[in-house]
């Protein structure tokens, strides 16, 4: 009872989040993943902060490591805390789901589970990896959609990260973590994350009973795998929060070196004689 439950759940969200894709997509094709948010005093985001709050003032990168899609942290300062509409919350979750890196890292997933013969119902060979790589878009395609578009512009949440930059490790730690269930409303509230708790869930439930194959169906798999997620993360916003401290830690090393190369060049010989 209880797994044919989850199976016509998993169909039923899929058709949904179908249906409310197509619905909500527009004619225009998708922005910069990076959204200007207005605010009352007429800023955005492209404009700097207050120079005086350092940390929490670091350049946030695009890109994690030149690799790893960035695209929705932001440094908690006035410029970033306007609302998203829900064209900008589809267009974000559009490029979570398109952007390249995506398509690589389902590739390597769906080889680690051909190699661990996890899903072992899919078999092993060319055909059954192809099987694995298309169940990894899809989980990418439905979690991408279902937590960043469909359920934020629903409920009116802010699918973005905003990063603390300031205070103790430990406090930025734990604020990092705590992220997973709290989240920002579009008027600016904490709430609880229901995009990421439960579209995770949804997006399992999907996966699960709609295109994994039948044998290998088990609610057992659903919520174990949402529990991997939720741990997954949690380190993910760790790299959110401190991946810019890393950043400018290596800009101030690089000026340094820099700068005492420039003295040491003028103290040298060679310049005297010029």
């Amino acid at each position: 009872m209880i797994l044919r439950f989850f199976q016509w759940t998993g169909r039923l969200l899929l058709l949904m989040l179908a249906l409310v894709v197509v619905c909500s997509w527009g004619q225009e094709k998708p922005d910069s993943p990076q959204p200007k948010v207005q605010t009352d005093n007429g800023k955005t985001n492209a404009q700097a902060a207050d120079p005086q709050d350092k940390e929490a003032n670091d350049e946030v990168p695009k890109r994690i490591f030149w690799i790893i899609p960035n695209f929705m942290t932001y440094n908690d300062q006035p410029e970033n805390q306007g609302p998203l509409t829900s064209k900008q919350k589809y267009n974000i979750a559009w490029h979570q789901f398109w952007d390249m890196s995506a398509h690589f890292g389902n590739i390597i997933q769906a080889s680690i589970s051909q190699a661990a013969n996890a899903i072992p119902h899919y078999g092993q060979g060319w055909g059954a990896f192809g099987e694995r790589v298309a169940a990894q878009e899809g989980d990418q395609f439905t979690g991408s959609f279902l937590i960043y578009g469909v359920l934020p512009s629903v409920l009116h949440d802010d699918p973005r990260y905003f990063r603390k930059g300031r205070g103790k490790a430990w406090s930025r730690i734990a604020y990092a973590a705590s992220r997973v269930v709290i989240c920002r409303t579009d008027s600016g509230n904490s709430t609880f994350n229901i995009p990421s708790v439960f579209g995770q869930l949804g997006q399992a439930s999907i996966s699960a009973y709609t295109y994994y194959p039948k044998q290998d169906r088990q609610l057992s798999g659903v919520l174990s795998g949402w529990a991997i997620n939720q741990g997954y993360n949690i380190g993910w916003n760790q790299l959110k929060e401190f991946t810019p401290d890393l950043g400018a830690y290596m800009r101030r090393h690089s000026k340094k070196k820099h700068a005492q190369a420039q003295i040491q060049d003028a103290r040298s010989p060679l310049s005297d004689n010029h």
